[in-house]
């Protein structure tokens, strides 16, 4: 295939998405994207300063798809309603969890979306630290939620051998391993938010 004159940002990051989604997060290379790209790899050098700059790009092609406008409701329901555009979004292109906290910061289309949050907390009354604190509980719950289902999922074998746990030993463990294995991925988010905004006081 010949080497493309040019190449845009999303160009770069829909291929690399390719590479991720079908060889995971090892198998994104410099060289696994140029030939995803059909050029050589000094080529692509042209474009993207090394694979930091890449899963830059990714993570905000990724973020980018999440919808930000948001139906009148109360801030709970619209904080609910955004934080799980993230989670639906992330949840088709699991190897790009590892990467959303690394490259958050650097990453527009996360600007915005937290501005979007930040919105919804203003509008509902909070300020000053009581917001940095309802933010930062608010990420901690998306980012961290995603994390923790990726890499130990209520289904996965970790929760499997908490449920078989001697009950003698480890009886609420035990049991509530057993009873974790039949969450969904989904169930577990969502529930998960709704405490966290009770918690924070809105409503």
């Amino acid at each position: 295939m010949p080497r493309p004159k040019s190449l845009t940002p999303d160009q770069i990051a829909t291929a690399a998405m390719s590479v991720l989604d079908r060889d995971g997060l090892d198998g994104l290379s410099m060289r696994a994207l140029a030939q995803e790209l059909g050029m050589g790899t000094m080529s692509l050098y042209r474009y993207v300063s090394d694979r930091d700059q890449v899963e830059e790009l990714v993570v905000d092609l990724v973020l980018g798809a999440v919808d930000l406008n948001v139906a009148r409701g109360t801030p709970a329901k619209r904080l609910g309603v955004l934080a799980d555009r993230v989670r639906v979004a992330v949840s088709g292109h699991p190897a790009v969890v590892p990467l959303l906290l690394t490259h958050r910061h650097s990453s527009p289309s996360s600007r915005r979306w937290g501005e979007a949050v930040l919105t919804v907390l203003t509008e509902a009354g909070l300020t000053g630290k009581r917001r940095v604190i309802a933010f930062r509980a608010v990420l901690a719950h998306v980012f961290g939620a995603l994390q923790v289902a990726h890499f130990g999922p209520l289904s996965g074998p970790g929760t499997a051998a908490l449920a078989e746990l001697p009950p003698e030993e480890f009886p609420l463990l035990a049991e509530t391993a057993a009873r974790a294995r039949t969450v969904a991925p989904e169930e577990e988010f969502r529930k998960g938010f709704e405490i966290l905004v009770r918690g924070l006081g809105l409503s």
